[in-house]
Order: C-alpha cells, then structure tokens, then sequence
C-alpha cells in the first residue's frame, strides 16, 4: 500500500514537482497545504502518540469495551474475544495515514474472568477467561493482533472482592481454612451502614457476618493479610508476563481497606496501591493502571500525587462536560475544565462522558446531536487522557438499569444490527437503526466521522495531547474557547454552545501569552476568518472574530505568527 503511493509520487513527473517545489518555498508547508487541499482541511502532523513510549498513556486515546455486547463471532449471541480481534480495524488499522479509522490507542476490557454474573464484577478465577469470551489462546491473539496496530490493551482489575461462588470464598467459611482470614469476619453483626446506606454486613451459612460493601455476591478481600496481597500480586504478574496486558482499570479502588467504619479512601488502600505500583512497574515498566475512584475530585486526586495510580478518572469533570453543554455555559466550561486540570497538578486526569455504570451520552443529551457533536469536541480538545465508551461515537442511546446502558454494539441497521447472526443476548436498544455504524461512516457530517476526525487531529498535534490549557473569557458566554499550547505548537478552540449563531465576539485573559497578529489556520470546522489580532495581557489580553460562528458548531485553529 505505502509502496503504491510512493508510485503515485513519483509517477507525477519533475515538472510538476518543480512547480511543487516553487510554490513550497512561496507559500511555506502550511499555507500549500491550505491551498491545494482547502481550507478545513486537517494538517497532517507526524502522530504524537507512540506505542513505545515508556509512558505511553498519557498521548493515548482508550475505548473501553464491554466484551458480552462488541462483536459475536460464532453465532451464540454473545460477543467475544475473536469479535473483538475481527473488529480491530474499524478501531485502529494500524496506519497513520489512514482516517477511516476510529484512531483510538488503546482498549479497556471490561471484566473478562469467569464469573456468575452476566457484568462480570464478581470473579470466581483470576488466571484464566469467561468461557462466553473464548479461551486464553483467543484473548493472547486479540492482544498480539491490538499490538500489531499500534493499540495497548487493559483489562479490569476487580480485586476490591470476588464472587461468594469463588472457592476463596466458599472455603473460607470453614474457620479452619487457610482462606478464612482472607476476608474480613465478625461473630456478630456490627451494625453500620455504607457509604450510601447499604447493608455492608451479611449473615454467612456459618453463622458468622462478612463484610461486603457492594452487596452479599461480592464478600471483600482482606488486604491486611499479607497472604491476599501476595496472591494479587502474583496474579497481577501472570497477566502482565504471560497474558502480555499492558495495564489494569481497578475496579473500586476507594474501597480496598477499611479502617474501623471508615470505608473509603484510607491511608492504607493509598499506601497499599503505592506498592502495587511499584510492584507491577518492577515487572512491567511501561505498565499503567488506572483508578475508579468514585468520588469528588479531591478525594481523586489523592491517589495520582501519591504514585497510587498512574491515572484516575475524573467522575466531576464527566458532569461538568454534559451539563455545561447542555446549558450553553461556555465560560463556566472553560473554567471548570482550567479548575479540574490544576487539581490534578496537569498529571494523571483521565477523562470521558459516561461510562458502563452511567445512562448513555445521547440519553443524558435526549438524543441531541448537536450537543452530542459539542461534548466530544469538549472531551477530545481537554487536556488529560479521553475515554470512549462503546457506541459513544455513534449515539447509542441507554438509560439504565445497567443492561439497558450495555446493550450489543450497533454496527449496522440489519437484522440483530450486524452483531450477532442470531438473537442477542440483551436486546438491541432501538436507536440501531439509525444509529450505527454503516449508516454513520457514509455520512460526512456524523458523530462517528467527528470522533474520527478530532482523534485522529488530536493525536498529530502535540498542544492537544500535552500542552497547557488556557481558559478563555468570551462575550457571548455561550461561547467555549480556550488556547492550547506546546513548545511548538499554539492551537485555539472555539465552540459556540448555543443554539443560536453569535459574531463580533470577544475573547480575553488576563493571563494571555500572545499578543500581535495570528494567522488563524484551519485544523477542524468552519474556517471563520484569516487573523486575529491580540492585544498584550497588560491591556486585557482580548481579541474579536467579526466573522459568525454558526450556532452549535466547533473549531479548531492553529495560530501562526504573522511576524
């Protein structure tokens, strides 16, 4: 393929390549890109993201996936390991080059031990796979193939508990076991709650109480035994060694190690995933985790500057992406996405929408996709590492219960949406018709090919990746904007929220590090205007586009020194 197009090169002539070549010095790379290809045409930058970058999450983009709802395979109605691997190019196809290609760097699996229930959040056997998946051969070749393209692959670490069918468990209840100390035990019930009024103690068939503090399917581990920390780790081991994985989510992180009825982000769950980090980095390097702490980004945040976790999701800034789009709010978006960043100390903040435990984006949004389009723009463009949850990109719509938000991938409008040959096993939601993946990749103005194209933009410009984030003041305030800026690079983002269009709007900072004329060089969306002027931060640090931004629409500039 590339050889093809080195071909088609040279197979122009050496006329034509010395008016190429004269019309590069006159007009300099960027602007002849501009000109030959037009105006909303994306630069085409070397990828920022490097598969063997030592820490290569933090230029990633993930794509968590639940394996029952992906792809089927053999006809059972259940999607699987080899669904997965037989979809992998519509994920990344491991050219650059390309951009009919979601982009995305990285998976997260979604728990793939075998277990009794249908999620998957309550583990009967660490060191082999859900048989509905497949076998350990299938998932090694999934890996293998993902590595291939370019694309690292986590699973879910749920570890905070297990199944009350796991024979960790089943054994423990025997006092004599050598596993009755791995869960936590008392002779009479103690009495207090949940963290949000649950019963946290239940009645074992010994007569004894174990605590659990999701519900009685799920007994927690006892990490202050040295013999469950050891067997964890010795798990962890065999994953990232044998299996190859190159991480793991943790599941319930905040709730690892209780400390009398404190039940939540103690000093010895932070301490004790300090050294699983330095643990699993002594085998694996270049292995990450990632931490569900549920919480406000205080308690969050906790964990990433103590080398806890090397990332955390930030559950906050997911509200403040939906709401502040969906109320028009574009200074209150900027500011509080500025906020989230300084918290996190501009380390570790991984970002998203929703995920499998929250209703659907285009539900949240009541199937506007406008505002569907206005998030993700939000999301792709923030600082941190983003999230895309299955369906995401495409509008899949859910509300829970959980199923309901889990439902099969809707890759086509045809009878069970091109996931299975047969009957799913949840039912398919009913936006599959319109919704999918067939329909949207012909489409140019869809929410698949905008996720496409801010992935694939985002991963080639290093301001979008890695560099500061400067929230901007505009007037209207329905109008989000920020700069964006690398060593190199200087990239500005407007998006009006509202649905109405808006001109002759000001933007300003008083923390501004421009000032002068910019040439304002189309990466995403409408080209607007050819420069701006900015005036110094001294004098507000503001400038004005006299051109209108169509109402709901989002852009991306490159700004280019005039002088």
């Amino acid at each position: 393929m590339k050889a093809n197009r080195v071909r088609r090169i040279l197979g122009v002539g050496l006329p034509v390549l010395g008016i190429a070549l004269a019309a590069f010095l006159l007009f300099g790379p960027t602007r002849l890109f501009q000109k030959w290809f037009g105006a909303n045409s994306v630069i085409s930058n070397q990828p920022v993201y490097s598969f063997d970058d030592p820490q290569w999450w933090d230029h990633a983009v993930f794509y968590e996936i639940f394996v029952r709802s992906f792809s089927d395979s053999n006809g059972d109605g259940i999607g699987d390991f080899n669904g997965i691997t037989q979809k992998l190019d519509y994920l990344n196809d491991g050219d650059p080059d390309t951009t009919t290609d979601l982009g995305i760097t990285a998976i997260w699996l979604m728990p793939i031990f075998p277990s009794p229930s249908y999620h998957g959040y309550d583990v009967t056997d660490y060191l082999t796979v859900n048989p509905d998946y497949g076998t350990l051969d299938d998932l090694k070749n999934l890996i293998a193939e993902a590595h291939i393209r370019g694309i690292h692959v986590i699973i879910d670490f749920v570890i905070n508990h297990t199944s009350d069918e796991n024979p960790w468990f089943v054994s423990a209840q025997d006092s004599q076991s050598e596993y009755h100390d791995w869960y936590i035990w008392s002779q009479t019930d103690p009495g207090y709650k949940g963290p949000w009024g649950e019963d946290v103690w239940h009645k074992a068939a010994n007569g004894l109480y174990y605590y659990g503090v999701f519900t009685s399917d799920m007994p927690d581990l006892n990490y202050t035994n040295p013999a469950v920390t050891a067997e964890i780790q010795s798990v962890a081991k065999y994953w990232l060694t044998e299996m190859n994985v190159d991480g793991f989510r943790i599941d319930g992180a905040r709730h690892l190690i209780e400390e009398g009825k404190t039940q939540a982000n103690t000093q010895q769950t932070i301490q004790w995933f300090q050294q699983f980090l330095t643990y699993y980095k002594g085998i694996k390097p270049t292995a990450m985790s990632v931490g569900e702490v549920w919480d406000s980004t205080y308690q969050t945040i906790k964990y990433t500057q103590a080398d806890s976790f090397d990332m955390d999701f930030d559950f906050n800034l997911a509200s403040i992406l939906i709401d502040q789009v969906k109320q028009a709010k574009g200074n209150s978006l900027a500011s509080q996405i500025n906020s989230e960043w300084k918290l996190y100390q501009g380390k570790g903040m991984a970002t998203f929408l929703s995920n499998h435990d929250m209703d659907r984006v285009m539900s949240q949004l009541a199937g506007n996709v406008a505002q569907a389009k206005l998030a993700a723009f939000a999301l792709l463009t923030a600082p941190g590492t983003p999230f895309v949850y299955y369906g995401e990109e495409i509008g899949a719509e859910g509300q829970k219960p959980d199923e309901k938000i889990r439902t099969p991938m809707q890759w086509s409008a045809s009878e069970n949406a091109g996931f299975s040959t047969v009957s799913p096993w949840e039912p398919l939601d009913a936006s599959y018709s319109t919704a999918n993946v067939a329909t949207e990749k012909e489409a140019p103005d869809s929410l698949l090919n905008l996720y496409r194209s801010l992935i694939n933009i985002r991963l080639r410009n290093p301001a979008l990746v890695d560099g500061s984030y400067l929230p901007l003041t505009a007037n209207p305030a329905s109008v989000y904007s920020a700069i964006r800026q690398s060593e190199d690079q200087t990239i500005l983002l407007i998006a009006n929220l509202s649905d109405q269009p808006a001109a002759e709007v000001k933007f300003s900072s008083a923390s501004m590090p421009l000032q002068g004329e910019y040439r304002l060089i189309p990466l995403f969306g409408s080209a607007l205007q050819d420069s701006i002027t900015i005036a110094p931060a001294g004098s507000g640090g503001s400038f004005t586009l006299t051109a209108e931004i169509p109402a709901e629409s989002s852009s991306l500039f490159i700004l280019e020194s005039v002088h």
